[in-house]
C-alpha cells in the first residue's frame, strides 16, 4: 500500500507514453531505476515500484518500496533515472512526483555550484561524474531544461494516458 499523502503515482502495469516508443523507453527507465537500486549495498530487494512521472528518455520519477528494509534506510524512496544522473530521495517533504523532481534538480544544482569550482562534498547529492566545470556546466543545461520545459510539461497533466 502506498504510503499516507503521497499521490500521482501508478502501478507499472498502468504505465503509458503518449506513443508506444515512449512507453517503451518508460519501461527501459523502469528497468534502470531497479537495477540502480539493487546496485546499492543497502537494498536487499524491492517489494513494488509504482510510476510518478517522466518523458521517456529524458527523465522518469518512481516510488519504489524496499523489502526486506535494510537498517536506517526508509521504505519507500523516490527514485529518478533518465538523461540525468540517477538518484533516490526519501519521502520527506516528496509528496508527489513533481515535488520529488523539482527536490532533485535542487539538491543537483548544489553539486553543480561545488563542481564548478572543482570542488565536492559529502553532504551533496552523490553524482556519477567528475566535479569539473564542464561536466557541472553540461549538468547545468540539462537542470534548465528540467526546470523550463520538462516541468511545465509534466505538471500539465498525467504522464500515463
Amino acid at each position: 500500500m502506498i504510503p499516507s499523502g503521497i499521490s500521482g503515482v501508478v502501478p507499472i502495469a498502468e504505465m503509458r507514453g503518449d506513443d508506444e516508443q515512449e512507453t517503451a523507453l518508460l519501461h527501459a527507465a523502469y528497468r534502470e531505476a531497479r537495477a540502480f537500486l539493487l546496485s546499492r549495498k543497502w537494498c536487499f530487494g524491492i517489494r513494488e515500484i509504482y510510476f510518478g512521472a517522466g518523458l521517456g528518455g529524458v527523465v522518469s520519477v518512481f516510488l519504489a518500496q524496499l523489502d526486506p528494509i535494510p537498517t536506517d534506510v526508509d521504505e519507500w524512496l523516490w527514485v529518478i533515472v533518465g538523461d540525468v544522473p540517477p538518484a533516490y530521495l526519501v519521502l520527506d517533504v516528496c509528496r508527489t512526483p513533481i515535488d520529488a523532481l523539482k527536490s532533485y534538480i535542487d539538491l543537483l544544482q548544489e553539486w553543480v555550484d561545488l563542481a564548478r569550482e572543482g570542488t565536492e562534498s559529502p553532504d551533496v547529492i552523490p553524482v556519477n561524474r567528475a566535479p569539473t566545470r564542464e561536466n557541472a556546466e553540461e549538468l547545468q543545461l540539462r537542470l534548465d531544461s528540467l526546470r523550463t520545459t520538462i516541468i511545465p510539461w509534466l505538471e500539465q497533466g498525467p504522464a500515463v494516458q
